[in-house]
């Protein structure tokens, strides 16, 4: 279960970014199925080199940015749909990522990684060890800081300017901001932030694999979605909170339908279906006798009957 709850937080970071683009952006990015192993392969091999692991961290992230900001080029200045420049980033980033590892898996046994010292270092002797609460804690440090830097970005007149842009794009513009900037800037930032958590899952499991990205659409579209069901969305801090809510809650319940004698070979019918409920439930009224504590758009608790606290 601990183990569950880490990664949990780890796919925080995946759902951050695709918060990014599908809620606030309102753009259905797929580049993020290739820019998670883009994370992983660009600091897998760098930390095979003998780079420091910090820094091929980071490295991750930055390939993450240049694979976002393609797929924005394409759709703002070569007019490329969506969906398309997407779809179109995902399938060159596989090759790339090929490129990148040198073979389909890349093993991560024998160096040092972002989490040595939370297996033989310092902070494992101090009790912040992975596979201990004291491994949950430090991730979840690491999720909430990062929650409040987009927090702190989207408060900020750049961060106005791209929730404008995903609410009424036209209305922005007529203001004099360049859209095109805006679109490309947040999808940069939301692969940015995939290919960190690529980077630094590689790390946690020891290992880089071609495959490991694919179907992360769905894992950060349904940790999302089912955050801000459960959560709401009210503010931004608070939708923020729900999407690294809602990763923890997907892999939660990813480990007791295995636990239950699940298929494993089931899990992305198991986490379609999750999505299915999170969208659905609460249209028909299943959740209407049920309360759950949510904050109105004034900061306020709304209690069960509805009413104003």
């Amino acid at each position: 279960m601990i183990g569950t709850l880490e990664l949990g937080l780890i796919f925080g970071v995946v759902a951050l970014g695709v918060y990014l683009t599908f809620k606030v952006l309102n753009f259905p990015d797929l580049t993020v199925d290739g820019s998670f192993t883009t994370g992983a392969a660009t600091a897998g091999i760098l930390i095979t080199a003998g780079i420091n692991p910090f820094l091929a961290t980071l490295a991750g992230f930055g390939a993450g940015l240049i694979a976002g900001a393609i797929t924005g080029v394409l759709h703002t200045y070569l007019k490329i749909d969506g969906l398309l420049a997407g779809i179109l980033s995902m399938i060159a980033l596989w090759s790339i990522n090929l490129r990148i590892m040198g073979s389909p898996n890349l093993p991560l046994t024998r160096v040092d990684t972002v989490f040595t010292p939370l297996r033989d270092g310092a902070l494992a002797d101090l009790g912040l060890r992975l596979g201990s609460w004291g491994g949950v804690f430090v991730l979840a440090v690491v999720a909430i800081a990062l929650k409040l830097v987009i927090d702190w970005f989207l408060s900020t007149n750049l961060g106005l300017a791209v929730q404008a842009t995903g609410d009424n794009e036209p209305m922005i513009r007529s203001f004099g901001v360049n859209t095109n900037a805006t679109k490309i800037l947040t999808l940069a930032l939301s692969n940015g932030l995939v290919a960190l958590a690529g980077a630094m899952l590689a790390q946690y499991q020891n290992f880089a694999d071609m495959s490991m990205g694919v179907g992360m659409i769905l894992i950060g579209l349904a940790s999302v979605i089912l955050g801000q069901a459960v959560i709401g969305q009210s503010r931004i801090w608070q939708a923020t909170l729900a999407v690294v809510v809602g990763a923890v809650l997907y892999r939660v319940i990813i480990f007791f339908a295995l636990a239950v004698g699940l298929n494993p070979n089931d899990m992305r019918l198991i986490t379609a279906l999750l999505v299915l409920a999170a969208l659905v439930l609460p249209r028909i009224g299943i959740f209407k006798n049920l309360w759950i504590p949510r904050l109105n758009s004034k900061g306020k608790l709304i209690p069960a009957d509805g009413g104003t606290r």
